[in-house]
Order: C-alpha cells, then structure tokens, then sequence
C-alpha cells in the first residue's frame, strides 16, 4: 500500500515500514500519532486520489525521536553599504515509522 500525506506544509511519499523525517510534531517518544491529511492511497489493484483529501483515510505512525536537522546557513548583503550578516538555521525534526495505512 502506498500513500502521499502532507505535514509542515510538504508531502512524503510513503508505505507501512518507512522511515522518515518532518517538521516537529507534538507528542511524546514512542506515542502513536495520526495523520489525516491523505492526498493519495493506492496499491497496484485500486487507487484513490483527493479532491484534494481522500475521505476517511488516514495514516497511522510512531514517533522515534526528536532531534535538530541539520544547519542551513543563510547571507543577508546589501551592495555599497558596508552591510553583510551571515545566519544559521537548525530546525526541529520529528522521526517518524509509518505502521499502517487505513
């Protein structure tokens, strides 16, 4: 079974068994969370696409862990004023592992 869900404003291809990496979701380690926001579910027999949620699917998931993502480094520079500052990022991810899709 494979599935398309959407969270922090992206999307993630996904089947039961995967692991993957999203913005941070609230929930404690080892809690089960629910995402709703399904935009596709399908196999090789059947496949259901949203318009653009697809009604009463939803994906189920446990949270491994929460750790910081990697560092994005960012300028800021203005030409001709003696302006320049230089900026990092380290965002929050949620581990998560699929375990069904309904």
């Amino acid at each position: 079974m494979l599935a398309i869900v959407k969270t922090g404003g992206k999307q993630y291809k996904i089947e039961e068994g995967d692991k993957i990496k999203v913005e941070k979701l609230e929930g404690e380690e080892g809690s089960i969370i629910t995402l709703n926001e399904v935009l596709f579910v399908g196999d090789e027999k059947e496949v259901k696409v949203g318009t653009p949620i697809v009604a009463g699917a939803k994906v189920e998931a446990k949270i491994i862990k929460t750790e910081k993502g990697d560092k994005v480094v960012g300028v800021k520079f203005k030409a001709k004023k003696r302006y320049k500052v230089k900026f990092g990022h380290r965002q929050i991810m949620t581990e998560l592992e699929i375990i069904s899709i309904k």
